[in-house]
Protein backbone atom coordinates (compact mmCIF):
# COMPACT_ATOMS: atom_id res chain seq x y z
CA UNK A 1 0.00 0.00 0.00
CA UNK A 2 1.27 3.49 -0.76
CA UNK A 3 1.38 5.96 2.11
CA UNK A 4 0.06 9.34 1.11
CA UNK A 5 2.06 12.46 2.11
CA UNK A 6 0.32 15.34 3.95
CA UNK A 7 -1.03 18.04 1.60
CA UNK A 8 -3.81 20.61 2.04
CA UNK A 9 -6.76 19.01 0.30
CA UNK A 10 -7.50 15.39 -0.30
CA UNK A 11 -5.92 12.01 -0.85
CA UNK A 12 -6.58 9.13 -3.13
CA UNK A 13 -5.33 5.56 -2.98
CA UNK A 14 -6.31 2.74 -5.27
CA UNK A 15 -5.60 -0.85 -4.47
CA UNK A 16 -5.73 -3.65 -7.04
CA UNK A 17 -5.57 -6.81 -4.95
CA UNK A 18 -1.81 -7.32 -5.46
CA UNK A 19 -0.77 -3.72 -6.25
CA UNK A 20 -1.37 -0.08 -5.49
CA UNK A 21 -1.92 3.20 -7.29
CA UNK A 22 -1.94 6.69 -5.82
CA UNK A 23 -3.24 10.02 -7.06
CA UNK A 24 -4.12 13.76 -6.17
CA UNK A 25 -5.03 16.58 -3.34
CA UNK A 26 -5.55 20.50 -2.68
CA UNK A 27 -7.45 23.68 -4.11
CA UNK A 28 -11.01 25.03 -4.13
CA UNK A 29 -13.33 27.34 -6.01
CA UNK A 30 -16.28 28.83 -4.16
CA UNK A 31 -19.73 30.05 -5.16
CA UNK A 32 -22.60 31.53 -3.15
CA UNK A 33 -26.11 30.26 -3.89
CA UNK A 34 -29.35 31.52 -2.35
CA UNK A 35 -32.04 28.91 -1.74
CA UNK A 36 -35.08 28.66 0.50
CA UNK A 37 -34.49 26.91 3.83
CA UNK A 38 -37.20 24.32 3.15
CA UNK A 39 -35.57 23.22 -0.12
CA UNK A 40 -32.22 22.57 1.57
CA UNK A 41 -33.69 21.13 4.78
CA UNK A 42 -33.73 17.46 3.74
CA UNK A 43 -30.12 16.40 4.24
CA UNK A 44 -29.38 13.22 2.25
CA UNK A 45 -28.35 10.15 4.21
CA UNK A 46 -24.71 9.13 4.27
CA UNK A 47 -23.85 6.96 1.27
CA UNK A 48 -26.95 7.95 -0.69
CA UNK A 49 -26.38 7.44 -4.41
CA UNK A 50 -27.53 10.65 -6.09
CA UNK A 51 -26.80 9.47 -9.65
CA UNK A 52 -25.84 6.03 -11.01
CA UNK A 53 -24.93 4.93 -14.52
CA UNK A 54 -22.07 2.50 -13.76
CA UNK A 55 -23.59 -0.34 -11.74
CA UNK A 56 -22.74 -3.87 -12.69
CA UNK A 57 -18.95 -3.94 -12.35
CA UNK A 58 -16.69 -5.65 -9.83
CA UNK A 59 -14.93 -2.53 -8.45
CA UNK A 60 -15.45 -0.81 -5.11
CA UNK A 61 -14.96 2.86 -4.21
CA UNK A 62 -14.69 3.78 -0.53
CA UNK A 63 -14.89 7.50 0.34
CA UNK A 64 -13.67 8.84 3.70
CA UNK A 65 -14.76 12.37 4.57
CA UNK A 66 -12.84 13.53 7.63
CA UNK A 67 -13.85 17.17 7.14
CA UNK A 68 -16.52 19.21 8.91
CA UNK A 69 -18.45 19.67 5.65
CA UNK A 70 -20.69 17.25 3.76
CA UNK A 71 -19.48 16.28 0.27
CA UNK A 72 -20.68 14.83 -3.01
CA UNK A 73 -18.14 12.77 -4.95
CA UNK A 74 -18.80 12.38 -8.68
CA UNK A 75 -17.01 10.01 -11.04
CA UNK A 76 -17.00 10.99 -14.72
CA UNK A 77 -16.08 8.53 -17.48
CA UNK A 78 -15.11 10.31 -20.68
CA UNK A 79 -17.62 13.17 -20.89
CA UNK A 80 -20.41 11.32 -19.11
CA UNK A 81 -21.24 11.54 -15.42
CA UNK A 82 -21.13 7.99 -14.09
CA UNK A 83 -22.03 8.15 -10.40
CA UNK A 84 -22.46 10.61 -7.52
CA UNK A 85 -22.46 9.66 -3.85
CA UNK A 86 -23.29 11.82 -0.82
CA UNK A 87 -20.82 11.55 2.06
CA UNK A 88 -21.66 13.30 5.29
CA UNK A 89 -19.02 15.12 7.34
CA UNK A 90 -16.77 12.83 9.40
CA UNK A 91 -18.25 9.74 7.71
CA UNK A 92 -17.30 6.97 5.31
CA UNK A 93 -19.41 5.63 2.43
CA UNK A 94 -18.89 2.96 -0.25
CA UNK A 95 -20.02 2.31 -3.80
CA UNK A 96 -19.91 -1.30 -4.94
CA UNK A 97 -20.30 -2.67 -8.46
CA UNK A 98 -18.18 -0.01 -10.22
CA UNK A 99 -17.50 -0.92 -13.85
CA UNK A 100 -13.98 -1.13 -15.20
CA UNK A 101 -12.76 2.10 -16.76
CA UNK A 102 -10.88 5.31 -16.14
CA UNK A 103 -12.69 8.03 -14.19
CA UNK A 104 -12.10 11.69 -13.45
CA UNK A 105 -13.04 12.41 -9.83
CA UNK A 106 -14.85 15.60 -8.90
CA UNK A 107 -16.13 16.56 -5.48
CA UNK A 108 -18.04 19.42 -3.99
CA UNK A 109 -18.28 20.24 -0.30
CA UNK A 110 -20.40 22.60 1.71
CA UNK A 111 -23.50 22.94 3.86
CA UNK A 112 -27.24 22.66 3.18
CA UNK A 113 -27.35 20.42 0.11
CA UNK A 114 -30.27 20.92 -2.27
CA UNK A 115 -31.18 17.59 -3.88
CA UNK A 116 -33.33 19.31 -6.53
CA UNK A 117 -30.46 21.59 -7.61
CA UNK A 118 -27.71 19.06 -6.99
CA UNK A 119 -25.65 21.69 -5.13
CA UNK A 120 -24.71 22.90 -1.68
CA UNK A 121 -26.47 26.16 -0.92
CA UNK A 122 -24.07 27.43 1.74
CA UNK A 123 -20.27 27.81 1.41
CA UNK A 124 -19.81 25.41 -1.54
CA UNK A 125 -16.40 24.52 -2.96
CA UNK A 126 -15.75 22.61 -6.19
CA UNK A 127 -12.66 20.50 -6.88
CA UNK A 128 -11.26 17.85 -9.19
CA UNK A 129 -8.45 15.37 -8.58
CA UNK A 130 -5.62 15.93 -11.05
CA UNK A 131 -4.99 12.19 -11.55
CA UNK A 132 -7.65 9.89 -12.93
CA UNK A 133 -8.77 6.75 -11.12
CA UNK A 134 -8.65 3.48 -13.03
CA UNK A 135 -10.80 0.48 -12.14
CA UNK A 136 -9.65 -2.85 -13.59
CA UNK A 137 -10.55 -6.42 -12.90
CA UNK A 138 -9.49 -9.92 -13.82
CA UNK A 139 -10.98 -13.30 -13.07
CA UNK A 140 -9.33 -13.24 -9.63
CA UNK A 141 -9.05 -9.57 -8.63
CA UNK A 142 -10.71 -6.18 -8.87
CA UNK A 143 -9.95 -2.61 -7.88
CA UNK A 144 -10.79 -1.43 -4.40
CA UNK A 145 -10.11 2.31 -4.31
CA UNK A 146 -10.11 4.51 -1.22
CA UNK A 147 -10.61 8.24 -1.60
CA UNK A 148 -9.93 10.51 1.37
CA UNK A 149 -11.31 14.07 1.30
CA UNK A 150 -9.12 15.49 4.05
CA UNK A 151 -5.36 15.94 4.48
CA UNK A 152 -3.51 12.69 5.10
CA UNK A 153 -0.01 12.43 6.60
CA UNK A 154 2.24 11.18 3.83
CA UNK A 155 -0.39 12.01 1.17
CA UNK A 156 0.60 12.81 -2.41
CA UNK A 157 -2.80 13.50 -3.93
CA UNK A 158 -3.52 16.85 -5.58
CA UNK A 159 -6.70 18.61 -6.58
CA UNK A 160 -7.50 21.71 -8.55
CA UNK A 161 -10.39 24.13 -8.22
CA UNK A 162 -13.25 23.80 -10.68
CA UNK A 163 -15.54 26.54 -11.94
CA UNK A 164 -19.01 25.78 -10.50
CA UNK A 165 -20.46 25.99 -14.04
CA UNK A 166 -18.07 23.21 -15.16
CA UNK A 167 -18.90 20.89 -12.28
CA UNK A 168 -20.83 17.77 -13.40
CA UNK A 169 -24.22 18.35 -11.76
Amino acid sequence: MIYLRHLAGAALASVLLAGSLAAPAAASTQETVAVSSTEAAARPSNGRILYDRISGGPGTLKVKNGTSRDSVVTLVRGRSKAISIYVRARSTASVRDVRDGTYTIFFTSGYRFSVSRGRFTSAPSYQRFTTKLRFTSTATSSTIATLTLNPVRGGNARTTGVNPNDFPA
